[in-house]
């Protein structure tokens, strides 16, 4: 029996669930509400379950249907890896590579792995984009961009396809005379309550509401980072940055790095996203090599 279910009965299950209800399954997959139900029914005599209880006006998952929707969601997604994998050996050179970058992602490394790039491709149009935190994601997940090299993303969704490149050191920086500078061992958390902390904006949807290091009550939050940096420097308040952007104010006393009570800044892992759906051409492949061969400076 189970032979017969199919991807479009899955893919139908998998709508039903996220969209609450047939009537609304059956708008974003463009079918009439009745094809939607009857597809749902075929895929239940096929598994020999209730998936659904139809009771009142939205249909609730059985205690089965539960248990089984990630299985579905499992399937269908590796289905459409699998298509990918196959249109990707033989979709040759993309005619443009789209790529979105995190803000944090170290300057260096991207301007060496392109200038290469440049070489190997040098008839292949670049787009690039600069965006932080889930933004470079979304950009990803709407189409805009093919490929996103991204920062802040614990947990991805999981319409993208995540590779690991290597991660970048952080460092909490405070200009000298600062009220924070000059401490000899870790500032409390209280000493930083009343402190601005400067903080990158979320421009996205996708983990907007979500606060990455933020331990101050008094908070600054602006959307480019060469501001924050100009901020840092001018006294305005302290805040995270990456090593690589701030190494040349630490060395000439610019700025300087103080250890906080609790958790550190740490690291930020950077990883290349992109469609499970889509999987990348030649010049996308070559570029995530290329970036997974380096080390952040």
């Amino acid at each position: 029996m189970l032979d017969g279910v199919s991807l479009d009965q899955l893919r139908t299950f998998i709508a039903a669930v996220d969209q609450g209800s047939f009537s609304a399954a059956g708008r974003s997959l463009r079918r009439a509400q009745s094809v939607v139900s009857q597809t749902i029914g075929n895929l239940e005599g096929q598994l020999g379950v209730a998936l659904f209880e139809r009771v009142g006006r939205y249909p609730q998952l059985t205690k089965e249907g539960s248990n089984l929707i990630a299985d579905a969601r499992r399937i269908v997604t590796g289905a459409d890896g699998l298509k990918a994998k196959a249109r990707s050996f033989v979709s040759g050179l993309e005619p443009e590579l789209s790529v979105v970058v995190d803000v944090m992602f170290p300057q260096a490394c991207l301007t060496h792995a392109l200038a290469s790039f440049k070489q190997h491709f040098p008839s292949t149009p670049l787009r690039l984009d600069v965006e932080a935190l889930g933004a470079v994601a979304q950009m990803v997940i709407e189409g805009r961009c093919s490929l996103g090299i991204t920062g802040t993303l614990p947990f991805p969704p999981p319409t993208l396809t995540t590779e690991r490149l290597f991660s970048e050191r952080m460092v909490t920086v405070v200009a000298p005379g600062s009220p924070l500078s000059g401490r000899k061992g870790p500032v409390a958390l209280k000493d930083l309550l009343d402190e601005t902390q400067l903080v990158l904006s979320d421009r996205s949807t996708l983990t907007d509401g979500t606060d990455y290091g933020v331990q101050s009550q008094n908070t600054w939050r602006l959307a480019d980072l060469g501001a924050k940096h100009a901020f840092l420097l001018a006294g305005l308040g302290w805040g995270h940055m990456p090593h690589w952007l701030v190494a040349e104010d630490l060395e000439t006393g610019r700025l300087e790095s103080i250890e906080l009570e609790g958790p550190a800044a740490g690291v930020m892992p950077f990883q290349a996203v992109y469609p499970t759906s889509q999987l990348l051409g030649r010049a996308g492949r070559w570029l995530v090599e290329r970036l997974t061969q380096q080390t952040a400076g």
